[in-house]
């Protein structure tokens, strides 16, 4: 077995022994070896392997499976522009912690600096956004048990985000002999369950504890990834639950749908805001966690426990994976509590009301698709207008503990969005690996939700090839034919009316239809709400349902709201 075969035959099966189960592969001649390595171990039913042509979608599609499914997910590059191509699904697994593990392809340390073909400087190409960086080869890592200890580490840093293995590899780059049935350090294949010595990707384990007194008028924000446990503090603590839709906490009597109508009103008597995951699509939001006269907790994802005052633990942070809670003590709704959730109840009945009286539109869709989200779905959500009507969206009621305690997460309805770094880049491909990964762990149906900027920033991602695992997908795209989203903002204010449709409403005109029709990938155009529900039953492979809407409708709408919501808690 040449060195190269024997390189990449090591690490991945050390990947395997690690618990990796899916892994993203861009061709390219550098990375041959590791095309091999990973065909090996797909045929051989070890992991699943998915082939891209494109990196910046291969990136995001990897970014989908480990998002999904918890665990890490390599994507394999290339050298030179291939790599950097990997960058935007590199920060974004930063920014929201997600375990991917980036192995670019690279010359061996002679070939760099005097000019060889398709060489950039790689080891430091994502320094800034990793948990992890490595050079993986045969001069640092000389022999098995070496090559090993180096891919054990990686795995291990990637508990947190993303990490980083440069893999040199000297020409032969194809195996030269079968490489049978052991490994070149001479030990035994990993099957695909995790090995003896394997680094466990899961495990309880306990944390230091910090008290919070009851006292302060509190309420608890669950941003991005937040987790099920903020949910459960929040009932515990008889406190309102600010919960974004991507946040795994947005269900439950405690969860306010339209809070974001009510900060102005209710805010200023907050006293203190404790947070799970990373709260990014509110400004009002910002702007209360900002004030100087409000104490915010964070409760970070490390394994902490937050107490309140004397009594047993009443949350662990969700990088406690495994810990399932005893039943909260459900604390009896005070006037604090009650104050909130019946100023909800006003503004929710206004607002339905505005969005019932409009034909169609994004905000018409959103709720459309939220209500008729069955358990265990998957819904993955544009970072732009998707993702914000969503979260004026009715909360769901998802089961969080049953009578013993017993954790009914798996039943729960998944709200997945890329909000680390809240590009819209990549989300077609992230909807994608996240169904994939979902759906292996007999998950039930699953759903994207974009507009078509985003569907157009990665319509590679309906490129996959006829061999390659395809999910059952229906993306639902909100056509307004440009930047909805800047109508709400400063920009879209009528007195920037005549810059505002060339550089920030950008209409494109394209025929989605015919871009769907290309890759052959299943469309409908529904004209109507209850066009869209039928639109939404379940059938096999992708589909992509096209909504058009007016834009110039969208400013009004939500003025409208904010309108309905004001008259309403008077």
């Amino acid at each position: 077995m040449n060195p190269s075969t024997a390189l990449a035959t090591v690490l991945v099966d050390e990947l395997v022994r690690g618990g990796v189960r899916e892994a993203v592969l861009a061709p390219g001649s550098r990375n041959a070896p590791l095309a091999f390595a990973l065909h090996a171990a797909d045929r051989d039913g070890r992991l699943r392997l998915h082939v891209r042509i494109d990196e910046r979608s291969a990136g995001f599609l990897a970014l989908g499976l480990a998002k999904a499914s918890g665990r890490p997910v390599p994507v394999v590059t290339t050298s030179g522009t291939a790599a950097v191509n990997v960058h935007p699904a590199v920060v974004e697994a930063d920014h929201s912690g997600v375990p991917l593990l980036v192995l670019t392809a690279d010359r061996p340390v002679e070939l760099r600096g005097v000019g060889a073909n398709q060489t950039i400087e790689q080891l430091g190409l994502f320094v800034r956004s990793v948990r992890h960086v490595d050079e993986l080869s045969v001069d640092r890592y000389p022999d098995g048990p070496a090559q090993r200890r180096c891919v054990a580490a990686a795995l291990e840093a990637s508990r947190t985000g993303p990490v980083h293995l440069d893999v040199a590899f000297r020409e032969p780059l194809v195996p030269t002999r079968d490489p049978g049935e052991v490994r070149p350090d001479g030990g035994p294949r990993s099957s695909g369950e995790d090995a003896g010595g394997a680094v466990p990707w899961a495990g309880a384990q306990d944390g230091p504890g910090t008290f919070l007194e009851a006292g302060p008028r509190t309420v608890v924000v669950a941003g991005d990834r937040g987790g099920w446990e903020a949910r459960w503090v929040a009932e515990a603590a008889s406190w309102p639950l600010l919960a974004e839709p991507s946040s795994g906490a947005r269900s439950g009597p405690n969860a306010l749908a339209t809070y974001r109508l009510l900060l102005d009103r209710l805010g200023p008597e907050v006293e203190r805001v404790v947070v799970y995951g990373r709260p990014t699509l509110s400004r009002p939001v910002t702007r209360l966690l900002a004030r100087e006269d409000v104490e915010v907790v964070v409760v970070p994802r490390t394994g902490r426990v937050v107490r309140l005052g004397p009594r047993e633990p009443l949350v662990a942070a969700a990088a406690v994976p495994g810990w399932v809670p005893k039943a909260a003590p459900r604390a009896e709704p005070d006037d604090w509590l009650t104050g909130w959730l019946d100023a909800d109840a006003k503004a929710r009945d206004a607002v339905h009301e505005v969005v019932a009286a409009e034909p169609v539109s994004g905000l018409g869709v959103a709720w459309t698709l939220a209500a008729e989200l069955p358990r265990r779905a998957l819904l993955v959500a544009g970072s732009s207008s998707a993702v914000r009507d969503l979260d004026l969206a009715d909360v769901w009621d998802d089961p969080l503990l049953d009578e013993s305690g017993r954790a009914l997460v798996e039943e729960q309805r998944t709200v997945l969005a890329n909000r680390g770094a809240s590009g819209i880049d990549g989300t077609v491909s992230t909807a994608v690996g996240a169904a994939l990964a979902h759906q292996q762990r007999s998950g039930g149906r699953a759903y994207a939700l974009v507009g078509d900027l985003t569907f157009l920033h990665d319509s590679n991602g309906l490129v996959i090839g006829p061999d390659e695992p395809r999910p059952d997908l229906t993306v639902v795209v909100v056509n307004d034919d440009g930047g909805g989203l800047f109508t709400l903002l400063e920009q879209g204010a009528p007195e920037h009316a005549e810059v505002f449709e060339r550089v920030f409403g950008t209409p494109h005109g394209v025929d989605l239809e015919a871009l769907c029709r290309a890759t052959s990938t299943s469309y409908a155009r529904p004209d109507s709400l209850d066009d869209v529900v039928r639109e939404l039953s379940p059938r096999a492979g992708l589909h992509v349902v096209e909504v058009r809407t007016d834009r110039s409708r969208t400013r009004d709408l939500h003025a409208m709201l904010r309108a309905a919501a004001e008259s309403a808690l008077r």
